[in-house]
Parts: C-alpha cells; structure tokens; sequence
C-alpha cells in the first residue's frame, strides 16, 4: 500500500500497533476537513508492527494527549516536503480533561466547571489517579 508524500503537514509516527485509532478519537482528528491517513500495522524494523497517523495540515496538537495513550509516538513536522522538526513524546506528568473520573463519588461528577485532572503516579506501569480522589484512571 502506498500512501502519498505529504507536503504540509504532521506525521505521527512509532505508534503501537492498534492504539492509532484511539490517538484519532482523543484528538479529534475526525473533525478536520483536511486528508488524514491511519496506517495500521505496518512494518517497522525497532517495533515489529506500528501504526501511522499523517494529518495533510500543520494544526495544534494536545502533546499531552498523545503521551498518555502511547508516550514513544515521535511527532514530524514537515513543510514543503521536508522534515523540519521531530518531537519525541514523554508520558506528561499532569493531564487536564483528556480522561473523565469514573468514581461517582469525585467532585467532578457532580460540579460541571471542575476540571478533570489526573496526575502520573507511578511511570513504569503508566498508572494516572485522580487529583481529587485518587481513582485510577482506565
């Protein structure tokens, strides 16, 4: 299969095998006009198998939200056909309203301005909790 060069855009590589639809559902990539491609499963000579996300436009990005779902996505920005910048993406320490707090006890299941925050507590296992009552994220 053969997908094109992109000219202007982002290419998010080094995916996990399978986690590239879960990366296009919590950035909101199936909101944007321009051409996305989600390869699945393609070879890879350090992973085995990876999936690949190119956006055929340079938009914001929520680093944030990548690291949490697959924190060795490398992010590549390119202009005029050239790489310009690579970014290697780090499990972030705090993240803001990517995940919601399933205990229905919390204080944001019941106060709507409140935001959803979960805090990185333990990196090896990937494990996030809820600032405010300390459940564990899913």
């Amino acid at each position: 299969m053969i997908i094109g060069q992109i000219k202007n855009g982002i290419v998010l590589d080094h995916i996990t095998a399978g986690k590239g639809m879960d990366l296009y559902q919590i950035l909101g990539l199936d909101k944007l006009e321009c051409q996305v491609a989600i390869i699945k499963n393609a070879d890879s000579a350090k992973l085995g198998k990876k999936d690949i996300i190119k956006i055929n436009e340079v938009i914001d990005i929520n680093f944030d939200a990548i690291g949490y779902v697959d924190p060795r996505v490398t992010v590549n920005i390119i202009n005029d056909g050239k790489l310009i910048k690579r970014t290697r993406i780090q499990m972030p320490e705090i993240i803001e309203d990517i995940i919601i707090c399933k205990n229905p006890r919390c204080i944001t299941t019941t106060e709507q301005d409140i935001k959803h925050v979960f805090k990185l507590t333990d990196r090896e296992k990937g494990i996030y909790r809820c600032i405010y009552c300390e459940s564990k994220a899913e």
